[in-house]
Order: C-alpha cells, then sequence, then structure tokens
C-alpha cells in the first residue's frame, strides 16, 4: 500500500515538474532575456505570466512554442505537441464532426480527446474552421486546420494551460480602425524630391508604427522578400515592392502577418 503511494506521488510529481527545478530557472530566464530583446519594453504581468509558463510547462520561446501577437502571449501547435511528448501524453484521437461540416463550403469540425495516462478517460476538444475564419494563406486547407485547433483546444484542457493557442484565432473579419482608414499607398519615386511625398523608408517606418510591427523582424523579412543579404544590396523597385506587399498583408490579414515575421531569428540591429 505504502509502495503504491509512493508510486503515485512520482508520477504526480513527473507529470507536474518534467524538469529539475534548475533547468525551469534557466529556461524562465532565457525567455525573459529573449523576450525582452525580441518585443521591446513589456508589462510587468505579462513577464510574469512567461515566467509561470516556463517554469510549469516548459515552453521555450526559442524553439517556438510561444508568440507575442496584440500584446499577448500564445502557445503555438508545436508548444503544445512538445508537452504533450514531455508528460508522455499516451494517445489522441481526432474524428471528424459529420453534422457540423459540409464539403463543398469547405466549413469542417473536429473533435479530439487527448489521454494523458492509460487509465485517463479523455479531455475532448472541439474545432471549426472555414473559409471566413482563416487565414487567406490556409485557403483550401481548412480541414487540417479545424483538425489542429481541436487538438490544441484538446490539449490544452489536458495540461490545463490558460492561454489560448495561436492556431485557434480566426482571421479578422474587420479590419482595424487604423486600417480601414490608411489606403494602400501608390508606389512613388523612393527620393520624393520636390512633390511632398514621403520616401519608401519613411512609408515603411509609417507601417511598422501603425501596424505595431517589430522593425528588426521587419528588417529580415523585408531582406529575405527582397531575395538580398542586406536592404542596401535591395533596388528601389524592390523595396517599394515590399512596402506594397507589407501594407497589404497588415491591412487584410494582421495576425497571419505577425506569424510570419515572429518565424524569423532575432538579430542585432544593423544598417538597413
Amino acid at each position: 500500500m505504502v509502495i503504491e503511494m509512493q508510486a503515485k506521488r512520482i508520477e504526480q510529481r513527473r507529470l507536474i515538474e518534467p524538469y529539475p527545478k534548475r533547468r525551469q530557472k534557466e529556461l524562465a530566464a532565457k525567455n525573459l532575456r529573449l523576450a525582452r530583446q525580441m518585443w521591446g519594453d513589456l508589462e510587468p504581468r505579462f513577464l510574469q505570466n512567461l515566467e509561470t509558463y516556463s517554469t510549469e510547462f516548459g515552453f521555450s520561446i526559442v524553439a517556438g512554442d510561444l508568440l507575442y501577437l496584440d500584446k499577448g502571449l500564445y502557445v503555438t501547435h508545436t508548444g503544445l505537441i512538445r508537452l504533450a511528448r514531455r508528460r508522455r501524453c499516451v494517445g489522441i484521437d481526432v474524428k471528424p464532426v459529420a453534422e457540423f461540416s459540409d464539403h463543398a463550403a469547405s466549413r469542417w469540425a473536429f473533435q479530439a480527446t487527448v489521454f494523458r495516462s492509460m487509465k485517463c478517460k479523455g479531455f475532448v476538444g472541439y474545432g471549426d474552421a472555414d473559409p471566413s475564419n482563416v487565414s487567406l494563406l490556409v485557403h483550401g486547407a481548412e480541414m487540417r486546420v479545424a483538425e489542429t485547433r481541436a487538438v490544441n483546444r484538446a490539449l490544452r484542457k489536458a495540461y490545463g494551460i490558460g492561454i489560448c493557442s495561436v492556431e485557434e484565432i480566426g482571421s479578422s473579419v474587420e479590419p482595424k480602425e487604423s486600417s480601414r482608414q490608411s489606403k494602400k499607398l501608390p508606389p512613388q519615386p523612393a527620393n520624393g524630391n520636390g512633390s511632398g511625398i514621403p520616401k519608401v523608408r519613411d512609408r515603411l517606418c509609417q507601417l511598422i508604427r501603425q501596424h505595431q510591427l517589430n522593425a528588426t523582424l521587419v528588417k529580415s523579412y523585408a531582406t529575405d522578400f527582397c531575395g538580398v543579404k542586406t536592404l542596401r544590396d535591395a533596388t528601389r523597385e524592390q523595396v517599394e515592392n515590399f512596402v506594397t506587399h507589407l501594407a497589404d498583408w497588415a491591412e487584410k490579414d494582421r495576425n497571419a502577418l505577425l506569424c510570419q515575421l515572429n518565424s524569423y531569428p532575432v538579430q542585432k540591429e544593423g544598417a538597413a
């Protein structure tokens, strides 16, 4: 009887604390340091939440487990799957919900059940997706998005994750007021001499401020978009095309743009 109780306590401790205390503190410190580098000044409550999710669940910013969107912290599908593996999840059952699905309309709904152990009765989560609540980038893949959302919700229930997953965020139906008021600027000469038209750099800075984007990550995306090592190597036309593309994407689906930007590694500020 005593041996059985000790085994249960060990199992509970393993599920709650998959990492040693020292490693938890090291991970939390690394996440806090990286968050300040990537996302600038952050509110104390956000930093406290980040530290909590780092120590309790072992989420890592470097590994892509967490994202910072609209001043909020979100967990990713990768982070949840990694957590399930660390906690030795025994299985995830996923099946479509026919009564809420319509193949012709690209509308899908799934039910996912997560089993934390062999004796677990299961934690159930549902996910749906259709062209109206997914990014333009994944139109045609609504079935896979719905399945991922269902799995994410079930995993969050199973392990007590209070923050939403980024894949569960629906695409914004209505643009923000600031985006609605500011129409896409047509391509203009980069120097803007004699016409009062802002330079390309000024337009880019305006977009960064308007949509609250990370300037360093935008620069990384710009170099990748233009196919150059540094922005100095890009032609005026390439930069103008990038600015137009950035403005269009930020207005149509800012959340998808933020996901794209956060996929780039953090780099020190350099010459543009």
